[in-house]
């Protein structure tokens, strides 16, 4: 008998991952414009790069998404985006 169990895909574990990837950035970016090191905002840039990549794939994915929890998700990104941005300056 196979055993198909890993091959499950839920839109539940997807928005987990996007949270726990947002929250991530978000705690990567505000130790980064704290310390304004350079390599630590490189570091916090590459997380919110990659929980908007994790967001957009399961958008696309589509199953079973939450529309309050996108539009948090983009706005907490966006705000992660601008707190980088004018740390930069």
């Amino acid at each position: 008998m196979d055993n198909h169990s890993n091959d499950i895909h839920t839109g539940y574990n997807d928005l987990m991952q996007v949270e726990v990837s947002i929250q991530s950035a978000e705690k990567m970016v505000g130790s980064a414009t704290m310390s304004l090191d350079p390599e630590a905002m490189e570091h916090a840039e590459r997380a919110i790069s990659n929980a908007r990549s994790l967001l957009n794939d399961a958008k696309s994915e589509g199953t079973g998404l939450d529309t309050d929890f996108l539009q948090n998700a983009e706005l907490t990104l966006a705000q992660c985006e601008h707190q980088l941005t004018e740390a930069k300056k």
